[in-house]
């Protein structure tokens, strides 16, 4: 069954032509949901269609909801199952389906931090790169509502979800500011990410660490795991000002977690100093305004002190 008109097709299409979606922020139903899902597809079948769209190779399609759907018809021994077929959608679209779908089908509140963050991540970049469009929100609504049989009720409607950053902190019951925070918290990789799963590493704290380049993340983790240090929202606070600052270098991270360095005024107070004229004068024509030989001056300090933290990187190899 097809729909020119809104580029959907209805169709049985065999599991083994489904592929699932690259990176799927959710992770799959584990243990009593599981069974329970597999025990009602044996019983009933799958009641909501999965939603897909065509991939380049020709005959596969890309799973955009109903990736536990589909492990459950597996292990229920399942060799097909129907299907939305979604025409003509930019990577974008997909995005906001993957997340929509998946928000409104699971509860919130059982989510883990990193699915929260990069799910709502996922969400505000595919809405913003939309413009104010809701045309898409409203179609996966229909999409959804069309066949009202779905295996995990435990939202509300789609009309109440995600049309904007206030309605995404009311529909989930977090501030505004709650939402930013996990947004933020997307930043981080996902060894980081995992610990703050693991409730090693708190929200808040892990809103500072997002602000730390990818390289010193990775550092800052195998520091963590190779020492068994905990950061707290004063070391966190500590590590992002040096890393604003160019100065996080391993030893500095090392320090500032085993508590040497825990005070941010310690950390970062430095001396207020003058430049004398004949020094800077050898540098600037005397036509040179104060604003440009500042930027001038923090953007050779940038570079030097880039330069030493790649000369310690050599060293230490």
């Amino acid at each position: 069954m097809s729909n020119k008109a809104t580029g959907i097709t209805t169709q049985t299409l065999q599991i083994n032509k489904l592929a699932p979606y690259p990176d799927h922020p959710f992770k799959l139903y584990e243990d009593e949901r599981l069974d329970d899902m597999v025990r009602s597809v044996r019983e009933l079948g799958i009641l909501q269609p999965i939603i897909t769209r065509p991939l380049e190779d020709k005959g596969t399609y890309e799973i955009l909801s109903g990736h536990n759907r589909v492990n459950a018809a597996k292990l229920a021994g399942l060799k097909e199952v129907p299907c939305i077929i979604k025409e003509g959608l930019s990577d974008e679209d997909a995005k906001l389906i993957v997340t929509e779908t998946n928000l409104v089908q699971r509860s919130f509140t059982d989510l883990s931090h990193s699915e929260k963050a990069v799910a709502l991540k996922l969400h505000m970049n595919a809405i913003s790169r939309q413009g104010k469009r809701n045309d898409r929100v409203d179609e996966i609504k229909n999409l959804l509502i069309a066949n009202d049989h779905n295996e995990n009720k435990t939202c509300d409607p789609v009309e109440h979800k995600l049309k904007s950053r206030e309605r995404t902190a009311k529909a989930y019951e977090l501030s505004p500011s709650g939402v930013a925070r996990y947004v933020r918290v997307a930043l981080l990789i996902k060894p980081l990410l995992s610990r703050v799963d693991a409730e090693e590493i708190a929200i808040r704290p892990a809103v500072s660490l997002s602000y730390l380049t990818p390289d010193e993340q990775e550092r800052l983790d195998g520091i963590l795991g190779n020492n068994g240090f905990k950061v707290d929202m004063k070391k966190a606070e500590v590590l992002r000002e040096h890393s604003e600052n160019k100065m996080l270098v391993d030893r500095t991270i090392y320090q500032i977690l085993a508590g040497e360095l825990d005070e941010k005024s310690k950390s970062v107070s430095l001396p207020a100093i003058k430049i004398k004229h004949s020094t800077y004068s050898k540098f600037f024509s005397p036509n040179t305004k104060p604003k440009e030989m500042e930027a001038i001056i923090e953007q050779a300090l940038m570079e030097y002190f880039k330069n030493q933290k790649n000369s310690e990187g050599e060293e230490s190899e």
